[in-house]
């Protein structure tokens, strides 16, 4: 039976869970009850009481003043939003917010957008009629961030930030201390900005409603030409971006609340670290290596000379001696204009993405066991979910905005498992922390699966109707001998057992995982066994469950889709299938390559070995990301062309024979797609600096140059042609993708699938497997000589090879690569903190400043690869998944020695 409340007199349906604000704003009007304390992305908390009402329970009767933010509506009463006594209220809490204020709206960043400037207005304050404070008013300014800024005389005690800083990112540097006139916002213990533990995420600025805590791109400032939204070029959460336009330059980033990716909230790199897009370092011509120099060259001349290159080896050797590799970083239509370009213009299947050295075994192993190779749930799912396991991702620092969520569910107590050799932020928070020995990911999932069935926690009605094959899996898996395994990860059987129990016994668990599951020798078989967890306890199908790969770049999901990958041509269909390259040739219009394409690690062997002859990269920095760094350097230079579309000169751009200056994300337009699925679209902002191309419309005009008929880049047009082939893009257009955009698959009317497999698997029923754990040859081989293991990651303020976020203000935040090193590992070694240390592999040695903590046990080490003066993987290995090629980054071993070496600084940093 519907329910009704009066709003001045007049009836409207409510139901269970409104508050009186929430029903006002819906019903009446958004602006008609000012507030001061709520914002879109808090819970109601009532401090300021300018949206006090007045509330009767009959018409006529007793009124009662009421907070509307927080106060639920009861059903049959009457509420009033305007009457006098309200406005008296109202207006007498601003003057007195007001005598505490400095009033020099004219020249404040916020003016004509500061919340209490508007309300005062509202509510009529022409006066005040109390004498003025002088506590706020001597505040001094805190300029200390790189980012940050605070003016705490503007402050209001509106507790915004505070709550922001708690509910939204679950950091708590903020505080009130303090009492009445006293009352002050602290950051930790009453530190500077820059002295306290704050993460950079610019929530407690745009929460905050006048100009006490702000940024130094002044993001709250009215003064912009225009504001375009679009999406983050970072990791692969998707966070939607308002950008703030002044005379075709970037002025400032905010989060749009109705973003349902990052409702408002986004991390450092997304809000502040965008001022690589027009860097001093920006390459701004076409270069052309001419007598071992790179030297500047028209747009035609490089075209010319690409295509009569290209031509020759392809007449002299065939399309197979020449190969691409396509990025991440670049949209939908881009990739899926690479991979087009390769194989229609060239004729060949070499073409790879960084999917490989990322999340390839995740969409092999996910292929295997469901049928589909992504995440088979929406992040919101969060929210429905009883249990949370983290495998081999550390997502406050990598996923930093999902990441979040993570840790506020962990935060709250809920159960959450975390499968990490690092005590990582989320391990803290932790109900389970399993720290494994890096590379033994399939022992400890195997011993999960067996304490489940040894309990008899399987879900037998889901494992019957849903799966194949779980008899054999079985008999597998409880032929274990637990005891070895424990010895194997290092890691308490008991301990395991509780994480195993927590999991299957949930009503629903849902599960996370990311380059600590997928880059090593046995990364797909790993992806496979958190598959038969999933589908061993019945978590697949429904809200709040599945398997969740956390995507390390922005379009990772977007670039295998589009087909950039040497086995799958577009939408996923086998490019070595007689049959669908009919399909392809019909598209087309043209013969397609047959023959089998290198992925990346072939790309390189073939170099050295003479085979290939010319590489294209689009954004790709593979000198300074991919493994065994001196191998690549031998490869790049074995060959006779390198093409390489960049921004800047990176380490791999140094060995290229033409460098092609491509468009930031903020200078283009097109679509990602994120971890969940989701095709969003990427809005140009600004236009290409001068001299510089979108990188769609580079490969569009060396297509046309090479004969092939390719109409000017269009991210519309674009779009429309990968529906007629990529079967989940189907119903995907420009036009309707809206704000939010659509997750995939999308149905020819637009519908799209927010989860996979709910009734059914692609592959029919899902498939159990099973695999015992196999060392890695890196420790088989090298264990005695190089005892020590060393395993990569990434933090917050940095993105990988760090080309972009070094050339902003994140380089002040963290300046340098750093070596994690146990206490007993340090002392044996005669390492003190901020010492250099040698640390060798086979493959050879560099010099890296210790950081002595106990988050890695004994004879574990744990470093980046943000800074290109460390070069770190020039010791990482050879060795990749068995099935997938994916590069074992995360298993390398090593020996190490306190160094006499000294640290190179890095130019960029000190330019």
């Amino acid at each position: 039976m519907e329910k009704f409340v009066f709003i001045n007199d007049v009836s409207y349906p409510t139901q269970a869970g409104d508050t009186i604000l929430k029903l006002v704003r819906k019903y009446v009007g958004k602006d008609l009850i000012p507030t001061l304390c709520d914002a879109p992305n808090l819970d109601p908390f009532g401090s300021c009481r300018v949206c006090s009402v007045e509330v009767g329970l009959t018409k006529g009767g007793p009124l009662k003043t009421q907070a509307s933010c927080h106060t639920p509506v009861m059903p049959g009463s009457y509420i009033y939003t305007d009457t006098e006594k309200i406005k008296r209220l109202r207006k007498n809490i601003i003057e007195l917010v007001l005598t505490d204020h400095p009033l020099d709206c004219l020249t404040c960043e916020v003016n004509n957008n500061c919340e209490l400037q508007t309300v005062a207005a509202k509510v009529g304050i022409r006066d005040v009629r109390y004498p003025a404070g002088k506590t706020h008013l001597d505040r001094k300014k805190d300029l200390s961030h790189p980012y940050m800024t605070s003016d705490l005389s503007k402050c209001i005690n509106c507790y915004r930030c505070v709550r922001a800083c708690d509910e939204v990112q679950g950091q708590l540097v903020l505080s009130m201390a303090g009492r009445g006139f006293d009352s002050k916002i602290v950051k930790g213990s009453d530190m500077s900005f820059f002295e306290s533990d704050c993460v950079s995420c610019g929530a407690c600025a745009q929460a905050c409603p006048t100009s006490a805590i702000s940024d130094v791109f002044e993001s709250k400032s009215v003064v912009a030409d225009k504001k375009i939204r679009t999406v983050c070029t970072y990791c692969g959460v998707g966070c939607n971006l308002e950008v703030s336009v002044v005379n075709n330059k970037v002025k400032s980033i905010r989060a749009p609340y109705d973003a349902e990716v990052n409702q408002g909230h986004t991390c450092l790199k997304g809000r502040y670290a965008f001022s690589f897009y027009n860097h001093p370092d920006r390459i701004k011509t076409p270069l052309i290596r001419k007598n071992g120099e790179l030297t500047p060259a028209t747009w035609e001349e490089a075209y010319q000379f690409i295509a009569e290159r290209l031509t020759h080896i392809k007449n002299t050797y065939g399309p197979d001696a020449i190969a691409g590799i396509s990025s991440a970083r670049c949209t939908n239509e881009e990739n899926y204009l690479m991979q087009k370009f390769i194989r229609v213009v060239i004729g060949t299947n070499n073409i790879d993405c960084c999917a490989r050295v990322c999340h390839s075994p995740t969409a092999l192993g996910m292929q295997r066991a469901f049928g589909t190779g992504a995440a088979t749930n929406s992040i919101e799912d969060i929210q429905y979910t009883d249990c949370i396991m983290v495998i081999g991702a550390n997502p406050t620092d990598a996923h930093p905005v999902t990441g979040a969520k993570i840790k506020q569910f962990a935060m709250k107590g809920k159960p959450t498992i975390v499968v990490d050799p690092r005590k990582t932020e989320m391990a803290r928070f932790a109900t389970v922390h399993l720290q494994l020995r890096p590379g033994t990911n399939v022992a400890l999932l195997n011993m999960m699966l067996y304490y489940i069935m040894a309990e008899g926690l399987e879900d037998t009605s889901f494992i019957e109707l849903r799966t194949q094959g779980y008899d054999d899996f079985k008999s597998q898996i409880l032929a274990l001998d637990m005891n070895e395994m424990e010895q194997i990860t290092g890691v308490d059987k008991e301990l395991v057992r509780k994480a195993a129990i927590i999991y299957a016994s949930a009503p629903n668990a849902m599960s996370f995982h990311g380059l600590g599951v997928t880059e090593h020798t046995q990364g797909t078989y790993t992806v496979m066994l958190i598959s038969d967890l999933a589908m061993i306890t019945g978590n697949i199908g429904r809200n709040g469950v599945g398997v969740n790969p956390l995507r390390g770049q922005n379009n990772v999901q977007g670039a295998a889709d589009m087909g950039c990958q040497p086995h799958q041509g577009a939408g996923y269909m086998n490019a070595y299938d007689p049959e669908i390259n009919k399909v392809y040739e019909d598209f087309y219009g043209t013969q397609m390559p047959m023959g089998k394409g290198y992925k990346i690690p072939e790309m390189f062997d073939a170099s050295i070995n003479g085979k290939l002859k010319a590489l294209w990269l689009m954004g790709e920095d593979v000198v300074q990301t991919d493994p065994n760094t001196n191998k690549v350097i031998a490869a790049m230079d074995n060959l006779d062309l390198l093409v390489v579309q960049e921004l800047f000169i990176t380490e791999t751009a140094k060995y290229a024979d033409v460098i092609l200056p491509g468009a930031s994300f903020l200078e283009k337009s097109g679509t990602y797609t994120n971890s969940e699925r989701r095709i969003q679209k990427v809005q140009s902002t600004v236009e290409p600096l001068e001299g510089t191309k979108p990188d769609g419309q580079i490969l569009c005009d060396i297509m046309n140059e090479m004969g092939y008929p390719q109409a000017p880049y269009d991210p519309d047009t674009l779009l429309q042609e990968i529906a007629g082939i990529v079967p989940f893009f189907a119903g995907v257009t420009w036009e309707n993708l809206g704000k939010n955009g659509k997750q995939w698959p999308v149905k020819p009317d637009g519908t799209d699938t927010k989860i996979l497999h709910t009734e059914t698997f692609k592959i029919g029923k899902g498939k159990f497997h099973f695999f015992d754990f196999k060392e890695s040859k890196e420790i088989s081989k090298n264990g005695k000589e190089f005892p020590y293991i060393i395993t990569t990651n990434r933090e917050l303020e940095h993105y990988n090879a760090g080309t972009m976020t070094r050339r902003t203000r994140n380089v002040h935040l963290l300046t340098e690569d750093l070596l994690l090193i146990h206490p007993e590992d340090a002392a044996r070694h005669f390492i003190h903190n901020g010492d250099m240390v040698c640390v060798e592999s086979r493959r050879g040695k560099i010099d890296v400043k210790a950081k002595i903590s106990d988050q890695v046990k004994p004879g574990i080490l744990s470093s980046t690869f943000h800074f290109p003066e460390v070069m770190m993987n020039i010791i990482t290995s050879d060795e990749h998944d068995s099935e997938a090629m994916c590069p074992e980054f995360k298993v390398v071993s090593v020996n190490i020695r306190k160094s006499k070496g000294k640290y190179k600084e890095d130019p960029v940093l000190h330019s």
